[in-house]
């Protein structure tokens, strides 16, 4: 079971208080748990990434064990904590401004 956290503004267009579980099967990537987030709450495409590229919005950033995985392929493994649960995908929204 995948644990994902999603900005607040991502949680009230899907309708969920607090974390999202899916179950993915196959191997667990970023496009992988994407997939089934937008398979599960469709009212979420193209919100994350582009409806028709599949690339990772600008404003939009994937950490996981402490780590940056924003610029990681969408195809790599993702870390083995966030696979079985242990630790969350954070979906986090970036801050831009001065």
């Amino acid at each position: 079971m995948v644990r994902i956290v999603l900005p607040q503004h991502l949680r009230t267009l899907a309708r969920v208080t607090g974390e999202v579980t899916l179950d993915v099967t196959g191997p667990v990537t970023q496009r992988a748990v994407l997939d089934a987030l937008e398979a599960r709450y469709p009212m979420l495409r193209g919100t994350i990434r582009d409806h028709v590229t599949h690339k990772r919005r600008p404003f939009i950033r994937f950490f996981a064990c402490e780590q940056d995985l924003s610029h990681e392929s969408p195809d790599s493994p993702l870390p083995e904590s966030v696979v079985t649960g242990v630790e969350p995908l954070l979906i986090v929204g970036a801050m831009a401004g001065g």
